[in-house]
């Protein structure tokens, strides 16, 4: 792919043997962003583990310090927590009307919502579109605690964009936004540092030895600087 003048030349700023220490790398991203809007800024971790096994599997689910700067919008299917989401402003309360517009195409025909959390009670009702929503990783899923009880909580922290989830991909990577370009340095390297710290506490047992190979870190049209460990 051939990049424009204006990112060749943020790449030539850069130093390619360089090992940036966190604070610098995103006051870097800051002062060289290139973009008429408000650029993401995302973490990208490599692993030492084998994407095939199971038990190397790592997936989390965690609040950042300053959310990511984009609100999400929240679907609740339950049977029993009804007034609470909607005080906590889901956009769509429901429970088996939800399931029947979900089967028709009609909850997922446009950009209505960007999740799903659902009550313990409506998941054996929920398993019936488990193979449209599965695909689509929108399926409700205790792992990534969208399947709770608590979802006045659930739904602000979501709402907020304080509650991100993240799963290594077939490669053994991370990947996870971490805000905006508008933040401040320091917001960004809080986050950033609770994904790092998060994704080492997640550290499968069956792992041996060094768990996180490298981090970069980049915005949206920007190239990626490695970061110390």
């Amino acid at each position: 792919m051939q990049h424009g003048k204006k990112y060749r030349a943020v790449v030539e700023k850069l130093d390619a043997k360089k090992i940036y220490a966190v604070e610098e790398a995103f006051a870097f991203l800051k002062a060289n962003t290139t973009a008429k809007f408000d650029e993401s800024v995302e973490v990208h971790i490599r692993l030492k583990i084998n994407p095939k096994k199971n038990d190397e599997q790592v997936r989390a689910t965690l609040a950042l310090p300053h959310g990511v700067g984009k609100v999400k919008r929240v679907v609740v299917v339950t049977s029993t927590k009804a007034p609470e989401a909607e005080k906590a402003g889901a956009e769509l309360v429901g429970a088996e009307n939800i399931i029947e517009d979900i089967k028709s195409g009609k909850l997922l025909a446009g950009t209505h919502f960007d999740i799903i959390v659902a009550t313990p009670e409506m998941m054996p009702k929920l398993a019936t579109v488990a193979k449209i929503l599965g695909p689509k990783g929108l399926m409700p899923n205790p792992k990534n605690e969208t399947v709770t009880t608590k979802i006045k909580e659930t739904v602000e922290a979501l709402k907020k964009g304080s509650k991100v989830s993240f799963k290594n991909d077939d490669s053994g990577n991370v990947h996870q936004v971490i805000g905006k370009l508008t933040f401040t340095a320091k917001q960004l390297e809080e986050n950033c540092k609770e994904v790092i710290d998060t994704l080492r506490r997640s550290k499968p047992d069956a792992v041996k030895g060094k768990f996180i190979t490298s981090i970069v870190v980049c915005s949206t049209m920007s190239p990626a600087l490695k970061i110390e460990m």
